[in-house]
């Protein structure tokens, strides 16, 4: 049975302290959604204003994310509809999908015992939404 895309698959985050420049991330994200499959060919990536005003950043930040898209040709952009994912095949090998979420857990980690919290509890809690998150996609 096909899955319902009503939402796009991705939620933009941007991370100010990584000294990764905020257009490098917009692409880097977009790779690991189409590589994972959140991303299919065909899908549409929010506009250039309405995603620079999500993550409250300059408009100039997301276009350079996107022409430089463009030329990997990731992305086809057609003038007056939008932005779309392309056919080609991108992918990410184990050991960089390992480092990201090493890199991502490290840095979450670090914050969550910086207030004091215990391994125990941070433990706890990504089990509790770990659960939420499975109990809510099978009611979608």
């Amino acid at each position: 049975m096909a899955k319902l895309k009503e939402e796009p698959a991705l939620e933009f985050s941007l991370d100010v302290k990584s000294g990764v420049p905020f257009y490098k991330q917009i692409i880097f994200q977009v790779e690991m959604a189409i590589a994972d499959g959140r991303l299919e060919k065909g899908a549409q990536l929010p506009t250039v204003r309405s995603l620079a005003v999500d993550l409250s950043i300059n408009p100039n930040t997301v276009a350079r994310a996107y022409a430089e898209m463009e030329i990997r040709n990731i992305v086809v952009t057609q003038q007056g509809s939008g932005t779309f994912i392309s056919d080609k095949k991108v992918t990410l090998d184990a050991i960089e999908r390992e480092r990201i979420l090493s890199q991502i857990t490290k840095e979450y980690l670090t914050k969550a015992s910086s207030y004091g919290f215990t391994l125990a509890e941070i433990q706890q809690v990504i089990e509790d939404l770990g659960a939420e998150a499975q109990k809510n996609e099978g009611t979608v």
